[in-house]
């Protein structure tokens, strides 16, 4: 079973996902472009109004230039 998109742990995840992107000087519509998505979509995501896979979260990394083990790493530093 899914957490709500509110727990905690995923409000950690769409913080850092936020994070990657900006960290890449990437606006919304930069990395939508890269992922082959809205903007909307992606905004949708960041709002926490959408989930994320496994598979789109190692394109997310890739696409901001973070290794992706790393960027795990963080994540459950974090406590996720």
């Amino acid at each position: 079973m899914l957490p709500s998109i509110h727990h905690p742990r995923y409000v950690i995840l769409r913080t850092h996902l936020r994070a990657l992107r900006r960290a890449a000087g990437l606006t919304q519509t930069q990395l939508a472009e890269r992922l082959s998505i809205d903007q909307s979509y992606l905004s949708k995501i960041e709002r926490g109004e959408r989930y994320v896979d496994i598979l789109f979260y190692l394109d997310w990394c890739r696409h901001c230039g973070v290794e992706p083990n790393q960027a795990v790493s963080e994540l459950i530093d974090a406590g996720v």
